[in-house]
């Protein structure tokens, strides 16, 4: 394209420079007057023609106009640079240079002053698109080597030289320009993408404490960094971006030729493919950068015609598309339809496909592959005119936007005043002859860019999109912060900061960084996803927070992110228990297999029943060899697992009952038991042999018991509760066993509870199964492992506390021996149902639950009876607080204790709530009362299972359950427990 014509400045442009030429010639000097006055007329009137259009060069010229005399007496603001001297000016600028604050003065003030040149040439059209281009981009070459060099000394004087282990060498960075830089078309206010790298790891030679070469790069990096992009007083070189290195913003700064090549063979993405082909060494060691582009090569260009890019091409246009469609990318005349981007998208694309094989498609600058494409017959010349014509049209304008201050925008402005400046230095008479233009090359642009590698799917209608597509920009980093929170607080997301630094945080996670490239894909195609997802439902910021350590969780293991993106129905049901349950969602996320469980609704919402949970669960390990202690192990927790999410997937929904929860825990905690006692049995026979039983005979079956007591005995099991455990056999300790290794039955019995509780409570990679509480046992902690029949009965006849016969009141057989089962239940009876002074047991009973409410109680409202236990403000404990679960336990093991004597039926059942019926039906408790006590019983256990599935204490505010907790008080006193 030819550059844009000349015309005087508007009107509205002139009054402009009634304030600023004064400004400029109020600061010269006599000298300076003289100076100015000898200038030619043609000089004038471009010195207005340039105030007229920049800010910037007004203000340069005001604050130093020193600095645009010398421009104008050494002919630089009629001439082009020849090749290499704008480095050498440099070169001589930063000489003699005294420290780095005096280095990033220097910088700064020349890169003012080739601005303020490159600006005056570009406005002037003086110089065309390639000589602005090539300028910026010698000026970016030049500042970064320059400075490199001369930190790198003073690096080199604190720390040593860095030395490769290898090959003993000296040791230099290698600096890659990516993007514009690396092509070579920078524009007037762009900042610079830059990769770091060096040869070797080592040492540094020569200081007093040696450097990893790895710390001295860094180190460098850092102070190379700051020299260019800091802003101080003079303004900033280059603004910096190291975002394209690997692992973005998280990744190193530094990395040493080896690791990269590893990085982009193992995890190297096609959208870094596609950046790399922009990449040159712009700074340090030319000769290692050749050595390093040469190690990439493979990684950027196939041997072979790659369609294997294609589709990744395909995402990234549709990416592209995605971020097009946003609100306010109309105005942008980079990212907007028909903007810069897609004509660079165009030539790149045909580059990754043919450049492995052709090798003439392997150059940076946009404008040569475009020539190429047409030369080799990749694209008919007359669209490749059309495209460069429409390119350099759209530069020319990008350098008009950024000449007015030298601000970093492709956004057209919204002002009349910055609207005239822009029409004026494109040429054009007004504002909306150079929309005309705009819109016209606009639309062919985005029609070529619609050509290339079209989606036969996407030609069934325009503006198709599939799932997600509108979160790819976002997901893939395409955005900058402010736009990525904007999104996401219009799809919903209350806290938009939150949720863009959770996804960061994800993109910059350790598992994330080590994913493979499949891997990586998949979860590319997902998370668009799962945002999308996430926007259709209530609270996304909940479903964020609870999903993302999932997604962390099985990045290394993708297929379930396969299973997830394949299966609509599973990713809701998904969403939908995560944002129910804490628990729920941090189940999942350290157990992964349970996404299993979501493929099927049926299945997920309809637990088995008791006797198809024991047959599933037997079938299951049948079919694993006897001798695989691992893999049955692994099938119990898989077991447990899945049914436990099955239940709490239904408590969710509604669709079980708190009584049927229950119910189905305690059930399912009883068949993984018996299955235990029988893993157990096997492996303590088969090494010890089998005992005798009373009659001589060997005992084939164990005669062993497992009780369970607490929760677990009275069918309470909650979501996360232990498990209380008695063992209780009838092993002779005279006899032995009859295996290679004998020992006594007793001991035998003792070794299978520890069987017993190793199989329950070993970590594996599926966590443990149970935790497991034996303290009820006799003795406590210091009594036996597992008690015979004859020594638990001696000691709850002679030596248990009245608390312990408490517990007895819920203790219950759950596998093991009929025979021993039926003699523990006679010792329990026989035990519990003895003649008792109730006065007395009243006073233990009511004393047991005065240090329990002591030690565990809310103190600040004085366990639940100070006045203001009932008010908002305060905390109600609902186990331990007075009124609450501790209480209606209390109450019912008193009232089996006293009355069981009289009233044998008592000992039926275990569980609270049919004890009750059967102190109703015995006539012990009036049958209101009753139904008081039931239903307070299940309103707290139903608070406190949603407040474990939320992962909370079991608290509630002190305003809740005020006729449940008086009503529950008035009965304890009418019992007469104090």
């Amino acid at each position: 394209m030819s550059r844009p014509s000349l015309i005087s400045p508007p009107a509205e442009l002139q009054a402009l420079l009634e304030h600023s030429l004064p400004s400029f010639l109020g600061r010269l000097d006599d000298a300076g007057q003289a100076a100015f006055a000898a200038w030619p007329e043609e000089r004038r009137d471009a010195l207005r023609r340039v105030f007229a259009a920049s800010d910037f060069v007004v203000e340069q010229a005001v604050r130093d106009s020193a600095m645009l005399l010398e421009l104008a007496a050494s002919g630089e603001l009629e001439r082009r640079l020849a090749p290499g001297e704008l480095r050498a000016q440099l070169a001589a600028a930063l000489d003699g240079c005294a420290g780095e604050d005096d280095l990033a003065r220097r910088l700064r003030r020349y890169r003012n002053r080739q601005q303020t040149r490159i600006i005056w040439r570009d406005v002037t059209r003086q110089a065309d698109l390639a000589e602005t281009c090539s300028d910026l981009s010698d000026l970016a070459d030049a500042s970064i080597d320059l400075a490199y060099r001369w930190l790198y000394a003073q690096q080199c004087a604190q720390s040593g030289t860095p030395v490769g282990r290898r090959s003993g060498a000296a040791q230099h960075l290698v600096v890659l320009g990516m993007g514009k830089l690396g092509a070579h078309e920078l524009n007037l206010s762009s900042d610079i993408d830059l990769i770091f790298a060096y040869p070797e790891g080592g040492e540094t030679e020569g200081a007093r404490r040696s450097l990893d070469n790895q710390e001295f790069f860094t180190r460098l990096g850092q102070k190379l960094i700051k020299a260019l992009d800091a802003i101080t007083i003079d303004g900033f070189v280059f603004r910096v971006d190291m975002r394209l290195r690997p692992y973005g913003s998280s990744g190193p700064l530094v990395y040493s030729f080896n690791a990269l090549e590893q990085y982009y063979q193992d995890q190297g993405r096609d959208w870094e493919r596609y950046a790399m082909i922009k990449a040159r060494v712009v700074g340090g060691d030319q000769a290692a950068g050749a050595q390093l582009q040469q190690m990439l090569r493979p990684f950027v260009y196939r041997r072979y015609l790659d369609f294997s890019a294609i589709e990744a091409l395909r995402s990234m246009k549709q990416l592209i598309q995605q971020e097009v469609r946003r609100k306010g990318m109309t105005e942008n005349i980079k990212l907007g339809a028909g903007g810069i981007r897609e004509v660079e998208f165009i030539a790149q694309a045909f580059q990754l496909i043919h450049g492995g094989r052709d090798l003439s498609l392997q150059q940076r600058p946009l404008l040569k592959v475009l020539d190429t494409l047409a030369g080799q017959g990749y694209l008919p010349a007359p669209v490749v005119d059309e495209l460069k014509e429409g390119y350099c049209f759209l530069r020319y304008l990008e350098h008009a936007l950024q000449a007015i201050a030298d601000r970093q925008t492709q956004m057209l402005p919204d002002g009349e005043l910055e609207r005239a400046r822009v029409a004026f230095i494109m040429g054009f008479d007004g504002w909306n002859a150079l929309l005309d233009r705009l819109a016209h090359w606009r639309g062919r642009v985005d029609w070529h860019f619609r050509q290339v590698i079209a989606d036969p799917e996407d030609e069934v209608g325009e503006g198709r999109q599939g799932v997600g597509d509108e979160w790819l920009p976002l997901w893939q980093g395409a955005l900058e912060a402010e736009a990525a929170q904007h999104q996401l607080h219009e799809a919903g997301f209350v806290d938009s900061l939150s949720a863009w630094q959770r996804i960061e945080g994800l993109q910059h996670s350790s598992p994330l960084r080590a994913m493979q490239r499949l891997g990586r894909e998949r979860l590319d195609a997902f998370m668009p996803r799962l945002l999308a997802a996430m926007a259709e439902r209530d609270n996304p910021d909940l479903m964020l927070e609870r999903v993302l350590p999932l997604v962390e969780a099985v990045a290394r293991r993708s297929a379930y992110l396969v299973l997830l993106s394949e299966n609509p129905g599973a990713l809701g049901r998904l969403l939908t228990l995560c944002a129910a349950s804490p628990w729920i969602a941090e189940q999942i996320a350290r157990f992964p297999l349970l996404l299993d469980e979501l493929l099927n609704e049926g299945r997920l919402f309809s637990p088995p029943g008791k006797s198809e949970l024991a047959a599933e669960l037997r079938e299951r390990l049948t079919r694993i060899p006897e001798d695989d202690l691992e893999q049955q192990m692994e099938a119990l927790r898989h077991f447990k697992l899945a049914h436990g999410l099955r239940v709490a997937a239904s408590e969710i929904a509604g669709s079980l009952p708190l009584m049927k929860v229950s119910d189905y825990l305690t059930w399912l905690a009883e068949a993984i038991l018996e299955q235990v006692l029988q893993l157990g049995w096997r492996q303590v026979t088969q090494k010890h042999g089998f005992p005798l039983c009373e009659d001589g005979s060997l005992a084939r079956e164990p005669e062993f018991v497992i009780v369970g007591y607490g929760k677990l005995g009275g069918i309470e099991l909650g979501h996360g509760s232990d498990l209380d455990l008695v063992f209780i056999h009838n092993g002779d300790p005279q006899t032995e066993t009859d295996g290679a290794k004998p020992i006594d039955s007793a001991q035998l019995y003792t070794r299978l509870g520890q069987r017993i509780i190793h199989l329950l409570t070993a970590q594996t990679a599926s966590g443990a199964l149970y935790e497991v509480d034996m303290r009820l046992r006799p003795s406590g902690a210091a009594g036996l492992l597992a008690s015979s029949l004859a020594a638990f009965e001696r000691y709850q006849q002679g030596e248990a506390w009245t608390w312990e016969h408490q517990a007895l009141v819920r203790a219950r057989v759950l596998a093991g021996s009929e025979t021993v089962g039926e003699r523990f239940e006679a010792i329990r009876a026989a035990v519990l149902g003895r003649e008792r002074d109730e006065a007395a047991l009243r006073t233990e009973v009511s004393e047991m639950r005065a240090k329990m409410r002591d030690n565990l109680a809310t103190r600040a409202t004085a366990g639940g009876t100070a006045a203001e236990a009932f008010e908002a403000a305060a905390a109600f404990d609902l186990k331990h607080d007075a009124g609450g679960i501790v209480d209606i336990e209390f109450m019912v093991q008193y009232a089996v204790l006293a009355w069981s004597r009289q009233y044998p039926e008592l000992l039926r059942f275990t569980d609270n709530i049919r004890i009750l019926e059967g102190l109703e039906r015995a006539g012990l408790i009036a049958s209101s009362d009753v139904r008081l006590l039931q239903e307070a019983y299940k309103a707290y256990r139903a608070a406190a299972h949603r407040l474990a599935l939320q992962k909370q204490a079991g608290q509630v505010s002190g305003d809740h359950f005020h006729e449940e907790r008086r009503g529950v008080m008035r009965i304890w006193r009418e019992l007469g427990l104090a």
